[in-house]
Protein backbone atom coordinates (compact mmCIF):
# COMPACT_ATOMS: atom_id res chain seq x y z
CA UNK A 1 0.00 0.00 0.00
CA UNK A 2 2.92 2.20 0.47
CA UNK A 3 4.17 1.78 -2.51
CA UNK A 4 1.47 2.47 -4.34
CA UNK A 5 0.67 5.69 -2.78
CA UNK A 6 4.33 6.40 -3.37
CA UNK A 7 4.12 5.86 -7.29
CA UNK A 8 0.53 7.82 -7.13
CA UNK A 9 2.25 10.93 -5.91
CA UNK A 10 5.21 10.20 -7.98
CA UNK A 11 3.46 10.00 -11.41
CA UNK A 12 1.12 13.14 -10.23
CA UNK A 13 4.35 15.31 -10.01
CA UNK A 14 5.53 14.06 -13.12
CA UNK A 15 2.72 15.06 -15.07
CA UNK A 16 1.81 18.26 -13.16
CA UNK A 17 4.78 19.54 -14.60
CA UNK A 18 3.60 19.06 -17.99
CA UNK A 19 0.38 20.37 -17.13
CA UNK A 20 1.72 23.82 -15.90
CA UNK A 21 4.06 24.33 -18.78
CA UNK A 22 1.39 23.38 -21.15
CA UNK A 23 0.45 20.38 -23.02
CA UNK A 24 0.62 18.73 -26.75
CA UNK A 25 -1.61 15.67 -27.06
CA UNK A 26 -2.15 13.12 -30.18
CA UNK A 27 -4.71 10.83 -30.80
CA UNK A 28 -3.81 6.77 -30.08
CA UNK A 29 -4.92 3.82 -32.36
CA UNK A 30 -8.49 3.70 -30.67
CA UNK A 31 -9.05 7.18 -30.36
CA UNK A 32 -8.27 8.16 -27.19
CA UNK A 33 -5.67 11.00 -26.04
CA UNK A 34 -1.88 10.88 -24.68
CA UNK A 35 0.30 13.32 -24.31
CA UNK A 36 3.83 13.83 -23.22
CA UNK A 37 2.84 13.36 -19.24
CA UNK A 38 0.87 10.07 -19.79
CA UNK A 39 4.65 8.82 -20.49
CA UNK A 40 6.88 10.77 -17.45
CA UNK A 41 4.25 9.60 -15.25
CA UNK A 42 4.61 6.30 -16.16
CA UNK A 43 8.13 6.31 -16.14
CA UNK A 44 8.25 7.85 -12.82
CA UNK A 45 5.46 5.29 -11.35
CA UNK A 46 7.16 2.09 -12.79
CA UNK A 47 10.52 3.40 -11.34
CA UNK A 48 8.69 2.86 -7.76
CA UNK A 49 7.07 -0.49 -8.43
CA UNK A 50 9.39 -1.89 -10.40
CA UNK A 51 12.21 -0.96 -7.70
CA UNK A 52 10.17 -2.61 -4.59
CA UNK A 53 8.98 -5.69 -6.67
CA UNK A 54 10.93 -6.98 -9.25
CA UNK A 55 9.58 -9.97 -9.58
CA UNK A 56 6.00 -8.68 -10.08
CA UNK A 57 3.86 -8.97 -13.20
CA UNK A 58 2.71 -4.93 -14.63
CA UNK A 59 0.06 -4.29 -17.03
CA UNK A 60 0.42 -0.30 -17.78
CA UNK A 61 -1.50 1.52 -20.43
CA UNK A 62 1.54 2.93 -22.54
CA UNK A 63 3.76 0.56 -22.04
CA UNK A 64 1.77 -2.71 -22.10
CA UNK A 65 2.90 -5.76 -20.16
CA UNK A 66 5.99 -6.59 -18.45
CA UNK A 67 6.13 -10.16 -17.45
CA UNK A 68 6.42 -11.52 -13.90
CA UNK A 69 4.68 -13.77 -11.19
CA UNK A 70 1.06 -13.86 -12.60
CA UNK A 71 -0.33 -13.65 -9.19
CA UNK A 72 1.09 -10.48 -8.38
CA UNK A 73 0.28 -8.06 -10.97
CA UNK A 74 -0.06 -4.19 -10.75
CA UNK A 75 -2.46 -2.49 -13.16
CA UNK A 76 -1.10 1.10 -13.85
CA UNK A 77 -2.94 3.98 -15.66
CA UNK A 78 -0.22 6.83 -15.63
CA UNK A 79 -2.43 9.48 -16.48
CA UNK A 80 -6.40 8.89 -15.94
CA UNK A 81 -8.72 11.71 -17.70
CA UNK A 82 -5.71 12.76 -20.10
CA UNK A 83 -8.83 14.71 -22.45
CA UNK A 84 -9.36 16.66 -19.17
CA UNK A 85 -5.92 17.41 -18.29
CA UNK A 86 -5.28 18.51 -21.97
CA UNK A 87 -8.40 20.83 -21.93
CA UNK A 88 -7.37 22.15 -18.50
CA UNK A 89 -9.70 20.48 -15.81
CA UNK A 90 -8.49 19.73 -12.44
CA UNK A 91 -9.91 15.87 -12.65
CA UNK A 92 -7.14 13.50 -13.51
CA UNK A 93 -4.37 11.63 -12.54
CA UNK A 94 -2.45 8.07 -12.12
CA UNK A 95 -4.39 4.82 -10.87
CA UNK A 96 -2.66 2.41 -9.56
CA UNK A 97 -3.81 -1.40 -8.64
CA UNK A 98 -2.32 -4.36 -6.90
CA UNK A 99 -4.16 -7.82 -8.20
CA UNK A 100 -3.50 -11.05 -5.95
CA UNK A 101 -4.72 -13.52 -8.65
CA UNK A 102 -8.02 -12.03 -9.45
CA UNK A 103 -8.78 -9.71 -6.56
CA UNK A 104 -8.22 -6.31 -6.37
CA UNK A 105 -5.78 -6.06 -2.99
CA UNK A 106 -3.95 -2.57 -3.29
CA UNK A 107 -5.42 0.99 -4.83
CA UNK A 108 -4.08 4.21 -4.95
CA UNK A 109 -5.36 7.42 -7.07
CA UNK A 110 -3.90 11.17 -7.23
CA UNK A 111 -5.87 14.58 -8.22
CA UNK A 112 -2.11 16.46 -7.98
CA UNK A 113 -3.95 19.66 -9.24
CA UNK A 114 -6.23 19.69 -6.06
CA UNK A 115 -3.65 17.98 -4.09
CA UNK A 116 -5.53 14.77 -3.12
CA UNK A 117 -4.08 11.39 -2.85
CA UNK A 118 -6.44 8.33 -2.06
CA UNK A 119 -5.18 5.15 -1.19
CA UNK A 120 -6.16 1.53 0.22
CA UNK A 121 -5.73 -2.28 0.90
CA UNK A 122 -7.41 -5.27 1.98
CA UNK A 123 -8.17 -4.73 5.71
CA UNK A 124 -6.36 -1.58 6.16
CA UNK A 125 -9.05 1.30 5.47
CA UNK A 126 -9.32 3.69 2.27
CA UNK A 127 -7.35 6.81 2.83
CA UNK A 128 -7.33 10.37 1.82
CA UNK A 129 -4.02 12.90 2.49
CA UNK A 130 -3.43 10.53 5.85
CA UNK A 131 -7.35 11.13 6.84
CA UNK A 132 -10.12 7.90 6.85
CA UNK A 133 -12.46 8.11 3.67
CA UNK A 134 -16.23 6.85 4.14
CA UNK A 135 -19.19 6.71 2.14
CA UNK A 136 -21.71 7.92 2.94
CA UNK A 137 -25.08 7.06 4.77
CA UNK A 138 -27.89 8.50 2.93
CA UNK A 139 -30.42 5.60 2.48
CA UNK A 140 -33.18 7.86 0.32
CA UNK A 141 -32.27 7.78 -3.35
CA UNK A 142 -34.48 10.19 -4.10
CA UNK A 143 -31.70 12.42 -1.50
CA UNK A 144 -28.95 11.54 -3.67
CA UNK A 145 -26.09 12.25 -6.15
CA UNK A 146 -25.12 10.18 -8.69
CA UNK A 147 -22.17 10.18 -9.97
CA UNK A 148 -21.19 8.81 -14.08
CA UNK A 149 -18.30 8.94 -16.18
CA UNK A 150 -19.11 9.54 -19.97
CA UNK A 151 -23.19 9.44 -20.84
CA UNK A 152 -22.81 7.76 -24.06
CA UNK A 153 -20.91 5.31 -23.35
CA UNK A 154 -22.82 4.38 -20.36
CA UNK A 155 -26.30 4.99 -22.51
CA UNK A 156 -24.66 2.00 -25.14
CA UNK A 157 -23.99 -0.06 -22.17
CA UNK A 158 -26.72 -2.62 -21.38
CA UNK A 159 -27.92 -1.18 -18.23
CA UNK A 160 -28.12 2.19 -20.11
CA UNK A 161 -31.50 2.64 -20.00
CA UNK A 162 -32.23 2.09 -16.43
CA UNK A 163 -29.22 4.33 -15.83
CA UNK A 164 -31.40 6.69 -17.15
CA UNK A 165 -34.22 5.47 -14.41
CA UNK A 166 -31.62 6.32 -11.84
CA UNK A 167 -30.92 10.05 -13.44
CA UNK A 168 -34.02 10.27 -13.03
CA UNK A 169 -35.04 9.99 -9.57
CA UNK A 170 -32.10 10.93 -7.91
CA UNK A 171 -31.62 14.28 -6.62
CA UNK A 172 -28.48 15.79 -8.47
CA UNK A 173 -26.43 13.85 -11.39
CA UNK A 174 -22.79 14.85 -11.62
CA UNK A 175 -21.00 13.74 -15.01
CA UNK A 176 -17.48 14.34 -13.44
CA UNK A 177 -15.70 11.65 -15.17
CA UNK A 178 -12.51 9.70 -14.71
CA UNK A 179 -10.94 8.99 -11.46
CA UNK A 180 -12.88 12.80 -10.03
CA UNK A 181 -16.38 11.48 -10.32
CA UNK A 182 -15.12 8.07 -8.75
CA UNK A 183 -13.61 10.23 -6.13
CA UNK A 184 -17.18 11.85 -5.07
CA UNK A 185 -18.57 8.39 -3.48
CA UNK A 186 -15.52 7.87 -1.32
CA UNK A 187 -15.62 11.79 0.46
CA UNK A 188 -19.60 10.81 0.56
CA UNK A 189 -20.14 13.76 -1.75
CA UNK A 190 -22.17 10.69 -4.57
CA UNK A 191 -24.13 7.60 -3.14
CA UNK A 192 -22.87 6.06 -6.73
CA UNK A 193 -20.70 6.21 -9.41
CA UNK A 194 -21.41 4.35 -12.46
CA UNK A 195 -18.68 3.77 -15.39
CA UNK A 196 -19.02 1.65 -18.42
CA UNK A 197 -17.02 1.04 -22.14
CA UNK A 198 -13.60 2.05 -20.13
CA UNK A 199 -10.53 -0.54 -19.54
CA UNK A 200 -9.21 -2.56 -16.61
CA UNK A 201 -6.68 0.06 -15.61
CA UNK A 202 -9.73 2.91 -15.37
CA UNK A 203 -11.57 1.32 -12.58
CA UNK A 204 -9.34 -1.47 -11.03
CA UNK A 205 -8.33 0.48 -8.25
CA UNK A 206 -11.52 1.10 -7.41
CA UNK A 207 -12.54 -2.30 -5.99
CA UNK A 208 -10.44 -1.56 -3.61
CA UNK A 209 -11.01 1.59 -2.75
CA UNK A 210 -14.94 1.86 -2.55
CA UNK A 211 -14.75 -1.16 -0.18
CA UNK A 212 -12.21 -0.24 2.31
CA UNK A 213 -14.38 2.93 2.95
CA UNK A 214 -17.21 0.92 3.29
CA UNK A 215 -19.09 0.90 -0.37
CA UNK A 216 -19.98 -1.75 -2.58
CA UNK A 217 -18.58 -2.22 -6.04
CA UNK A 218 -18.58 -4.34 -9.29
CA UNK A 219 -19.24 -4.15 -12.90
CA UNK A 220 -22.12 -3.17 -14.17
CA UNK A 221 -23.21 -7.02 -14.78
CA UNK A 222 -22.94 -7.70 -11.18
CA UNK A 223 -19.60 -9.53 -11.39
CA UNK A 224 -16.80 -9.17 -8.34
CA UNK A 225 -14.10 -7.89 -11.50
CA UNK A 226 -12.18 -5.45 -12.71
CA UNK A 227 -11.63 -6.60 -15.80
CA UNK A 228 -14.53 -5.70 -18.31
CA UNK A 229 -13.48 -2.26 -17.82
CA UNK A 230 -17.56 -1.06 -16.14
CA UNK A 231 -18.27 0.12 -12.47
CA UNK A 232 -20.93 0.23 -10.02
CA UNK A 233 -19.83 1.71 -6.90
CA UNK A 234 -22.51 2.52 -3.75
CA UNK A 235 -22.91 3.17 -0.41
CA UNK A 236 -24.02 0.36 1.28
CA UNK A 237 -27.32 1.97 2.55
CA UNK A 238 -28.41 1.92 -1.73
CA UNK A 239 -26.40 -0.77 -3.14
CA UNK A 240 -29.68 -2.98 -2.89
CA UNK A 241 -31.77 -0.51 -4.70
CA UNK A 242 -29.35 0.62 -7.03
CA UNK A 243 -28.22 -2.73 -8.34
CA UNK A 244 -31.88 -3.80 -8.86
CA UNK A 245 -32.76 -0.96 -10.81
CA UNK A 246 -29.95 -1.45 -13.02
CA UNK A 247 -31.20 -5.34 -13.54
CA UNK A 248 -27.72 -6.94 -12.21
CA UNK A 249 -26.77 -9.08 -9.17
Amino acid sequence: MSIARLAAEAGGHAAIEHFKRGIARQRKADGSYVTAADFAAEQAILKIICGAFPGHSVLSEESGVQEGDPELRWIVDPLDGTHRFARGFASWGPLIALLHGDQVVVGAMSMPVVNEIYWAASGLGCWLNGARCRVSAIDDWAESNLSMGSLGRLLDSPVGSRAMSLVGSCDYTIAGGDLGGASLILKGQAEAWLEAGVQTWDVAPMAVLVREAGGVFSDLAGADTVATGSACATNAALSKHVRSTLGIG
